[in-house]
This record gives structure tokens, C-alpha cells and sequence, in this order.
């Protein structure tokens, strides 16, 4: 596991003050542009969907979609996306969840996910969880079980982690790099 850590970390670029003055920004478009890292990447990924015997992926807008996407073809499951408010046509269910400054809402069609769904929930950064606590809200909320989390990186400072334990009931939440 620590050559695809080290392939992984060296094909993320930091941007400086980016969205804002005192943000380190995690750019992964050149671990996406090296399809050696991709497939790296994808291929821990798919693995952890089978470890926690995920029947769907569910991939967080939006670069959840990137990565949650080739993770459910190489795992051979069925792709879920989970969009913000207004994005899907038809029957959806909704989840609120609070922002440092407001809210927010996110959706999944009605009909994607049944009970006999395990679901691993897909992303590339772990913040501070509201996100992907909301995920699990919604995925229980249409009958289905959530069978992990896995992202490529976790921000360990801005403690989503104690915030998602709860959360998770013990399904498994797991990062390839925490920095």
C-alpha cells in the first residue's frame, strides 16, 4: 500500500489560496490525467467495494462521479449519483445538511437503491463529512444499507472522521491518504 500512496501523493498538486486566501487546495486532475494513478486509484477503490460487499456505488457530486464511476465497472456494480438539488429528473428524495454558512440539499432518484442495496459511498476528499453524513441519511432514507466510505484523500485536521463514526454504525470508513 505504500507505492500506490506514494503514486498517488505525487500526482496531487497543492494549489495555494485556492477557492480563497488560506486554503490549500488537493488538485487531483493530474493523478486523473495519469492513467497509471487512475487505474492505481480505481483499482484500491473497486477493492474496497468488494471487501465491504457493496452491491451499488453511490458517487457524491461532482468528483465523486469521476471516481466512483470506473469503480463501479471494475467492480461490476451498478453506479448511483447523488446530485445537488434539482439536477435529476423524476421522483427523487431529498437531504438538507448544514453548511458553515446555510445549507444545502442533496438527491438521489427514488428508485435507485432498494432494500437488498449494500452501498459504498465514493468521493475524493473527506472535510468536515456534512456531505457524505447526509449521504448516509438519504441512502438509509430510500431502504437501502450503507456498506462503507471510501475516499482517496481525508483532510485529518477538519475531523470528519469523529464526525461520521456515528454516523456509519460501524460500516468502515476509509481513506487511501490522510494528510
Amino acid at each position: 500500500m505504500t507505492d500506490i500512496k506514494e503514486l498517488l501523493l505525487s500526482r496531487i498538486r497543492d494549489v495555494a489560496d485556492y477557492p480563497e486566501p488560506g486554503v490549500m487546495f488537493k488538485d487531483i486532475t493530474p493523478l486523473l490525467a495519469d492513467p497509471a494513478a487512475f487505474t492505481a486509484l480505481t483499482d484500491a477503490l473497486a477493492e474496497i467495494a468488494e471487501r465491504t460487499g457493496a452491491t451499488k456505488v453511490v458517487g457524491l457530486e461532482a468528483r465523486g462521479f469521476i471516481l466512483g464511476a470506473p469503480v463501479a465497472v471494475r467492480a461490476g456494480l451498478g453506479f448511483i449519483p447523488v446530485r445537488k438539488a434539482g439536477k435529476l429528473p423524476g421522483a427523487t428524495l431529498g437531504q438538507t445538511y448544514d453548511l458553515e454558512y446555510g445549507s444545502a440539499e442533496i438527491e438521489v432518484h427514488a428508485e435507485d437503491l432498494t432494500a437488498h442495496d449494500r452501498v459504498l459511498i465514493v468521493d475524493d476528499v473527506l472535510a468536515t463529512g456534512g456531505t457524505a453524513e447526509a449521504a448516509i441519511q438519504l441512502i438509509r432514507r430510500a431502504g437501502a444499507e450503507v456498506s462503507g466510505l471510501a475516499v482517496l484523500m481525508e483532510l485529518g485536521f477538519l475531523a470528519g472522521r469523529p464526525r461520521l463514526e456515528p454516523a456509519l454504525e460501524g460500516a468502515p470508513l476509509e481513506a487511501l491518504l490522510v494528510v
